[in-house]
């Protein structure tokens, strides 16, 4: 399939193969960066809306929900941040 894909994408712009390999690496990175991003977004998403419900349900306990709730945003910022990064490596390589 990625052969046949370079060979599409030489044909429609007469270019050499190197320029091909290197178009399909920007579109793998462009996945990559996307696909990280969504997955980050659900997730912090999810644990806002889990957080407000158990605010909503515990009212004496939002200071301990939200702090847990801040931990959790900044380690699945971390892992979205380092995604981003392996993706852009893999783009330079």
């Amino acid at each position: 399939m990625l052969t046949s894909t370079m060979l599409a994408i030489q044909e429609l712009g007469a270019i050499g193969p190197e320029a091909a390999q290197n178009y399909l690496s920007l579109l793998g990175s462009g996945i990559g960066f996307g696909l990280t991003i969504l997955g980050a977004g659900i997730g912090i998403g999810m644990i806002g809306s889990s957080a407000a419900q158990g605010i909503a349900r515990q009212p004496e306990a939002a200071a301990n929900i939200q702090t847990s709730s801040i931990i959790l945003a900044a380690l699945i910022e971390g892992a979205a941040l380092f995604a981003l990064v392996i993706a852009l490596l893999y783009k330079l390589i």
